[in-house]
């Protein structure tokens, strides 16, 4: 009995020592493991981009024309649709016109009876059987039933509402049998003209300046003739099919907004933008030769608030550096100072890294660039 017991310590006694060793033999290989933390970045690139400003701003009509009766009267017709697209010129409204039918005929004989008054007294002026005083009273006479006839087609012709502008027509304020008079303050209705478009926005003035000193200082180059071209998007985010233009910009500021309000055109076959909506323009500021762009998922703050970036060195070590950002490009941060064309800057994996440590950089996977509002994303990862 006591044999078995000995025997069966001999067996175990290798095993324990194999154990043993082989515990010791992999706490050494574990301390002297180095770990190389992955992570992704993005490659700066300097390029050239085309610089836009986002606004506010409202569409306006292009020309508004309220429709009001030019002669007193009883209204007969209406001879549109409301809501329709009518053409400058076209009938409108039909008032009862008798009245000045009748007036048009008796200004037409008067005009005939001082007509041939003229005549006769300029024949027998040369006889001198009329003096000079009557020829030149009935020559006066003459010229006055003319204009009285004249009035009185005009007045014939106002008892037709014609369209003042092509657009479209609004409802109609009357109704067959409304006594309609000259001048009455009331509309009959309203006609709005709404191809082309106004859009108009307000800019800041200190933005407006600044575009101006960074035009002056050659930091921006004028983009030609795409400097007055403006892009439009709506209010729910779907981007307008056609461009406009840039018209003027007012001559002073607005005293309580501190903003200057610019004009766009746009032209509006299809009648999508209406009076009074909503949208979003984006004017051209210019074009800067040189530009880097950051994503914003690289960039973050320190203690005291100033932009930084880890940048990875040619050694694949990484520091961490302070950026100036002089704005927002889409989903990017335009740099001004402190990257330079083809440094790379740490996009994922930065709670990773620490100043000074080696790591292993790859191509960034979060990185999708929008240079423009609107734009498809086509800007390369690195």
């Amino acid at each position: 009995m006591r044999l078995k017991h000995v025997r069966r310590a001999r067996q175990f006694i290798p095993l324990a020592a194999l154990c043993l060793l082989a515990g010791c033999g992999g706490k050494e290989t574990g301390s002297s493991a180095v770990v190389i933390p992955e992570v992704g970045v993005y490659t700066a690139k300097a390029q050239a981009l085309t610089l836009t400003t986002d606004l506010p701003g409202r569409t306006s009509a292009y020309r508004i024309s309220e429709v009001r009766p030019q002669v007193s009267g009883i209204l007969q017709q209406r001879l549109f649709v409301e809501g329709a697209e009518v053409k400058e010129g076209q009938q409108l409204y039909q008032i009862d016109p008798r009245t000045y039918q009748a007036r048009l005929a008796r200004a037409e004989a008067s005009l005939l009876t001082a007509q041939n008054l003229a005549r006769r007294y300029e024949r027998l002026l040369k006889t001198n059987a009329v003096s000079q005083q009557q020829y030149d009273d009935a020559m006066a006479t003459w010229k006055q039933a003319q204009a009285d006839a004249q009035m009185a087609r005009i007045d014939v012709q106002y008892t037709k509402v014609l369209a003042p502008i092509s657009g479209r027509i609004g409802r109609s304020a009357v109704t067959e049998g409304a006594l309609v008079t000259n001048g009455q303050e009331q509309t009959l209705a309203t006609v709005t003209q709404l191809d082309p478009i106004y859009v108009d926005v307000n800019q800041p003035i200190t933005k407006l300046l600044g575009l101006k000193q960074a035009l002056a200082s050659g930091r921006l180059q004028a983009n030609g003739k795409d400097q007055a071209q403006v892009s439009l998007t709506l209010d729910d985010g779907t981007p307008y099919p056609l461009t406009g233009t840039l018209k003027f910009a007012e001559v002073s500021v607005d005293p309580t907004t501190g903003s200057v309000t610019l004009r766009a055109e746009f032209p509006n076959p299809e009648r999508k933008l209406l009076p009074g909506m909503f949208v979003h323009a984006q004017l051209t500021e210019g074009e800067q030769q040189a530009a880097i762009l950051v994503p914003q998922q690289a960039v973050g703050r320190d203690a005291r608030g100033r932009p930084t970036a880890w940048v990875v060195k040619p050694d694949n070590s990484v520091e961490q550096r302070e950026l100036q950002t002089l704005r927002t490009v889409g989903n990017a941060w335009l740099i001004g100072a402190g990257l330079k064309d083809g440094e790379r800057v740490v996009t994922e994996g930065v709670q990773r890294v620490r100043a000074g440590i080696t790591v292993k950089p790859v191509a960034a996977s979060n990185v999708r660039l929008v240079a423009e509002f609107g734009a498809p994303a086509d800007l390369p990862v690195n």
